[in-house]
């Protein structure tokens, strides 16, 4: 069933006046397609995170699973035209209703799909319109929980940071590319020269190659690869399988032969030999970005020479070859991820209470996520807190 609630607001001006006439909210992905896509366009601005097709997919094979059911904002100007979408879904936890961004844990970034003039130009006054027009819809919301935003996408600040925000859990390291610099701008001299030296002991296998997956039968074999392997290596490192949770399997292997633009919705690069795949990262990419989303390398003896460092170093040239500008390896601090990436990304969460009932959740939602990010930002506490988890999985 589709539900389409819509707030209108009389027509204002004057400076502090918003452009936001109307807010729409659907609880069926379908009926919000078009206009999705339509914010999709590279003219406009919204993260590769938040595609139409990636959110539908994560949406049918986990969310739907979870018991979440989308809540699809959309603003719309005095034309009738939209300003903005903002992806969400909701569902009943702890006596109260909480709207969060679609995608879960498998996205790295959270932002609307903006207009881009809009977004460019958005204030304090559009910002209370759409929340006015959210806290009015028929199905109410006690709390939004907008979690992992960046504060600035492709040179534009995110107008969602004016609400009242605090750093996430976790940081997530950037690689800031100069269009045109040398290949040592982006990995030194000395890096390129090791990882070379361990390359060549791999150019003697027979096959060995890099590639992006672009067929269904490249991307079929490379992920039958990674849901072998990557059981085993996480097993290793004592980490739970998140990738054995229902669903989600599914999810990754919807969401990447999904077709997009002559390419894939989430890109698949790999080094190979005719004996195995030997690593893989895969991440979802734009005009501007590269964010990786998942990665494993063999359990064979050829996993002795870093070949998860040596494809980094690839998809980094070939990324900035192409004009991107900007790359992540995820959120996380691991010691690989900081070998390449130098800065941080500013990324935010804010917990905004609709309902006289959703300011005390939303209190405790916050300081769940300052307690969180004090344990990951100290020493000490990570590692008793690594130490319990250990001892619970034995």
């Amino acid at each position: 069933m589709t539900m389409a609630a819509a707030i209108d607001y009389p027509t204002a001006a004057g400076p502090d006046a918003s452009r936001i006439a109307r807010v729409d909210v659907l609880d069926d992905l379908a009926a919000a397609e078009a206009t999705w896509r339509s914010l999709e366009a590279p003219e406009q601005l919204s993260t590769p995170y938040q595609r139409f097709d990636f959110q539908a997919a994560w949406q049918s094979h986990i969310g739907a699973q979870e018991g979440l059911r989308p809540f699809v904002v959309i603003a719309y100007d005095s034309g009738g035209q939209p300003l903005l979408l903002l992806p969400l879904g909701a569902r009943h936890e702890n006596g109260m209703q909480v709207a969060s961004f679609l995608g879960g844990k498998h996205v790295t970034f959270n932002m609307p799909l903006w207009r881009r003039d809009f977004a460019a130009s958005a204030g304090k006054a559009d910002i209370d319109a759409l929340l006015r027009g959210i806290r009015q819809q028929p199905r109410k919301i006690d709390v939004l929980v907008l979690a992992r935003q960046p504060a600035r996408w492709l040179g534009i600040a995110n107008p969602l940071a004016l609400l009242p925000s605090q750093a996430s859990t976790n940081d997530c390291p950037v690689l800031n590319m100069v269009p045109g610099a040398a290949p040592t701008d982006r990995v030194s001299h000395s890096f390129r020269k090791r990882l070379r030296s361990k390359e060549k002991k791999y150019e003697i296998l027979p096959g060995y190659r890099y590639f992006l997956a672009t067929s269904d039968a490249e991307i079929k074999r490379v992920l039958d690869a990674f849901f072998a392997i990557k059981p085993l290596r996480m097993a290793e490192q004592k980490l739970p399988n998140v990738f054995a949770e229902p669903g989600v399997e599914d999810f990754i292997r919807t969401a990447c032969l999904a077709t997009r633009d002559g390419g894939r919705v989430i890109d698949i690069h790999a080094l190979e030999c005719d004996e195995e795949v030997i690593a893989l990262f895969a991440g979802v990419a734009d005009a501007g970005r590269f964010s990786m989303m998942f990665n494993t390398y063999t359990m064979s003896a050829n996993s002795k020479y870093s070949p998860g460092l040596i494809l980094m170093r690839t998809i980094i040239d070939r990324y900035a070859e192409r004009g991107i500008t900007s790359l992540d390896l995820g959120i996380g601090s691991d010691d690989y991820k900081k070998m390449f990436c130098k800065d941080d990304e500013p990324i935010f969460d804010s917990f905004v209470p609709l309902t006289s009932r959703g300011r005390l959740g939303a209190m405790g939602l916050s300081s769940l996520a300052h307690a969180k990010r004090l344990v990951k930002q100290t020493p000490a506490l990570l590692q008793m807190a690594h130490l319990l988890r250990n001892a619970f999985q034995r």
